[in-house]
């Protein structure tokens, strides 16, 4: 379907009170509460419109295969901070912002950090009248809308059908280093991933389970050789560090393969381990805790309400509990209100991420 196209059956879909399900490639539909709707498929806006290498900015369309912009990105000896997910061979760059997901990458401490909001400069988004609003720009300078382009982030495709993107990019580390270490005690390995985050260190993954943590550190090669010597541990194989770091990204690590449901549970990094049955992996520095197994929904949100965070129901499970955490009565109302505001007919995503909005 064209932009044209698009344009025209959202604008047939208010008239006529149908709901539309906004999909690209399709990979992230296991994700959010409800699928409702006529499939709006977004693959056929696709392209790079602009990419300037020395201004550190891409711009692509909506519909854009994500392995394509990566691509793009690698020959240019460049990548997309964030290290979003793919889930599947059909993942598209509006479904990875739409979903607001990042990888091993996301609480890195040397400035190749990435959460997708924070690298978004711009948006051309289709709202729900069927009117096409710009946000944004394609250069760091133009920060008009900014604030806009961000929330965009994350939306799951409920204010609007994203057509066109705007984002900056980095250049990649040229030098890489993965370590194992043996840390038995949860807590202390906790402990030890907060001290090394508050030290000048080029850490830009980190993944602890079963007492194996494992360290990614990138950037210039002195530094990182230095890091190494720094925090000692055994190195990894190259190759195996890849295979590794993706299958955390993409989730075929055999972790996720284990029985029950996967959590994923948001805490500060200094939060104490979750007491809660079932494995569990660490990302993020301590930030970022998954749960697989069959705790009790209830109680894996108490838990991580008590830690200060919060959970969100990733894969499997009863999604009668809620997939994401209820919103307190302001954020809902935020909430309504801008969905008000992009969509009044509710024409885009029904329920994909609260039954009401």
């Amino acid at each position: 379907m064209t932009w044209a196209g698009l344009v025209d059956a959202v604008k047939s879909a208010g008239a006529h009170g149908r709901a539309l399900r906004v999909r690209g490639g399709g990979s992230k539909d296991f994700y959010g509460q409800a699928l409702e709707g006529d499939v709006l498929d977004t693959r056929a806006v696709r392209g790079i419109v602009a990419h300037e290498p020395t201004e550190l900015v891409l711009t692509a369309r909506g519909g854009t295969p994500l392995a394509e912009v990566e691509d793009v990105l690698a020959r240019a000896g460049q990548m997309l901070p964030f290290e979003p997910p793919h889930f599947g061979p059909g993942a598209t760059i509006g479904g990875a912002v739409a979903a607001g997901l990042a990888g091993p990458r996301r609480a890195a401490t040397n400035g190749y950090t990435g959460a997708i909001r924070d690298f978004v400069l711009g948006v051309t988004l289709l709202d729900g009248r069927g009117e096409v609003l710009r946000f944004g720009g394609r250069v760091m300078k133009n920060v008009a809308g900014y604030d806009v382009s961000r929330l965009i982030a994350g939306s799951m495709g409920t204010l609007g059908v994203i057509l066109e993107v705007s984002l900056k990019v980095l250049p990649r580390p040229p030098a890489a280093c993965t370590l194992r270490l043996a840390l038995p005690d949860p807590a202390r390995a906790i402990e030890q991933l907060n001290a090394w985050g508050g030290m000048p260190l080029p850490l830009t993954a980190s993944a602890y389970r079963d007492g194996d943590l494992a360290l990614r550190l990138e950037g210039a090669e002195s530094a990182v050789k230095a890091a190494c010597r720094r925090i000692g541990g055994e190195r990894v194989d190259d190759a195996a560090a890849a295979a590794f770091w993706t299958g955390m990204r993409e989730q075929t690590d055999p972790f996720f393969s284990l029985p029950g449901a996967l959590w994923r549970v948001a805490v500060p990094s200094t939060a104490v381990p979750l007491g809660l049955p079932g494995a569990q992996l660490v990302e993020w520095g301590g930030a970022l805790r998954w749960l697989k197994g069959d705790a009790d929904a209830a109680l894996v949100r108490r838990e991580a309400l008590r830690a200060g965070g919060h959970a969100t129901l990733f894969r499997g499970g009863d999604k009668a509990v809620g997939v994401f955490t209820a919103l307190d009565p302001v954020k809902a109302r935020i909430h309504a209100r801008l969905k008000a505001a992009f969509d009044p007919a509710r024409v885009f995503n029904r329920g994909r991420m609260y039954a009401e909005l």
